[in-house]
């Protein structure tokens, strides 16, 4: 019989710290984009490397930081990953150029894969023990991910705005040096002998990454353009490879026979669609506040914290009571109808447009759907997970929603700039642009409420299914990562 944790409750605070930091990574550079373009040259479809450096990283290497932390002790992983994520800060906020820059988001994306897996198998060690103390504990670590997104825009804006946009990179040294002194709270798990898919991790991690800079270079390069039709190809085969991998070894990142789980893939596909349309809306209202109505950094971050805010109170109070009545369906197609109504309103965004007719109205109502969508689409994909592979469902729709999210703001960066959105200084054209990637967001996020509706089954017919999951794994699969 385990022993419970006396300071359990401490370390909690150290974990929901740890989610907090990791969210507030992919807001805090928002508002501080503009003035990073304009120091380090970014052009504006390069821009959204910045973003997409950590995202596809972090995406790319979440089942690997997942197995390592099975294999390595999650603590010894999480302060690893610490490390990293402080590392990396320090390359971004000292960059001089363009490169440098996408290198340290890219080595904050590795700590940041190395710490949220890691953060969540400590929870479940601390707390595994007792349900109720598990739900209370993972509400509180869950308010810590709205949290994280709320801060990032606000402190995002003040750090850019009255010091500078390196700082937006710095504040991680001192509080990741301080997590790092504070791992002592958290529980020592003995390493355990295994292999790691590290030709797993690299193939479909790079993958995902040819296939996003495949998609970013397109429009200059044309989609028919020789090197385009290669990258892309070779895009498909690596991630084909990646499969090819997961059937073959003896312990792999992601057990092919998880898809089995009710509801797995219709969630996934979910979140992928859902990341694809709420974060290229998320990244060029950002750009729409600063280079059209010419907010500065610090009114562009506070502009954006009314969508942020009610995304936090009804993801953490409302959201989870909804689903309780209605299941999850009818609130992850819902909510992404929802998303892709606000998302056609603020694709009438004007050259001359203003905050309170053109932004709050609009953005509220696509963060009502975002909140309506998020928590349900992962319930529905880890619902049905026994016990022993619910870490790996939860890795793997973590995943998905970073790959929609890097390949919806490839595709749709794509779209802007071929409507306009590279022309800066000539507002009409920039807000062209910056619309037509609203109103393609929306088709997404439409289309993946058709999708949600017709293949997802109903809360009642998955939980029916359910004990087709317990069923053993093939012959050179594991169950778990």
């Amino acid at each position: 019989m385990s022993t419970v944790n006396p300071r359990r409750w401490w370390a909690l605070g150290v974990l929901a710290a740890a989610q907090f930091m990791v969210i507030m990574d992919t807001s805090i550079i928002g508002v501080a984009l503009p003035e990073m373009q304009k120091d380090l040259g970014f052009s504006q479809g390069e821009l959204q490397w910045v973003f997409n450096a950590y995202v596809i990283v972090f995406g790319g290497l979440l089942l690997l930081g997942g197995r390592l932390s099975d294999l390595f002790g999650a603590r010894r992983v999480f302060a690893a990953g610490w490390v990293t994520m402080v590392v990396g800060s320090v390359l971004a906020a000292a960059a001089q150029s363009a490169a440098v820059e996408i290198a340290g988001r890219a080595v904050q994306g590795v700590g940041g894969a190395l710490i949220a897996p890691s953060a969540m198998t400590l929870l479940m060690m601390l707390f595994g023990h007792n349900p109720k103390e598990l739900g209370k504990a993972m509400a509180l670590y869950g308010a810590a991910a709205p949290a994280g997104g709320t801060a990032g825009v606000f402190l995002g804006g003040v750090f850019t705005e009255w010091m500078s946009w390196p700082w937006v990179f710095i504040v991680y040294v001192p509080i990741g040096l301080a997590t790092l002194a504070a791992t002592r709270l958290l529980p020592a798990v003995q390493a355990r002998r295994g292999s790691v898919d590290v030709l797993g991790a690299v193939a479909v991690t790079a993958g995902l990454a040819l296939a996003v800079f495949a998609v970013v270079r397109a429009p200059e390069a044309g989609w028919g353009a020789t090197a385009t039709v290669l990258e892309l190809i070779g895009a498909v085969v690596l991630l084909a490879l990646f499969f090819v991998i997961q059937k073959t070894v003896r312990e792999p990142l992601m057990p092919l026979g998880v898809w089995r789980i009710p509801r797995l893939g219709s969630a996934n596909l979910a979140m992928t669609l859902l990341g694809a349309a709420w974060i290229p809306m998320w990244y060029f209202l950002n750009l729409y506040l600063q280079q059209v109505l010419d907010y500065g950094a610090f009114a562009s971050g506070a502009a954006l914290l009314p969508m942020t805010i009610l995304l936090m109170i009804f993801m953490t109070a409302i959201t989870a009571r909804l689903m309780g009545r209605f299941g999850a369906k009818p609130l992850i197609a819902g909510g992404l109808l929802v998303l892709a109504a606000g998302l056609v309103w603020l694709s009438a965004v004007e050259p001359t447009g203003t905050f309170l007719v053109d932004v709050l109205p609009a953005s509220l109502v696509a963060a009502l759907g975002m909140a309506l969508a998020y928590i349900p689409a992962m319930m529905a994909a880890m619902s049905g997970a026994p016990q022993e592979q619910a870490g790996l469902a939860s890795g793997i729709v973590n995943t998905t929603y970073n790959v929609g999210s890097a390949l919806g703001l490839a595709a749709l960066t794509a779209l802007a700039t071929t409507q306009g959105a590279g022309q800066l200084g000539d507002l009409p054209a920039l807000t062209d642009g910056f619309s037509a990637a609203f109103l393609g967001a929306a088709v997404i996020a439409a289309a993946g409420a058709v999708i949600t509706f017709l293949a997802m089954k109903s809360d009642r017919s998955a939980a029916a299914a359910a004990p087709a999951a317990d069923a053993p794994a093939p012959r050179g699969e594991t169950a778990g990562v």
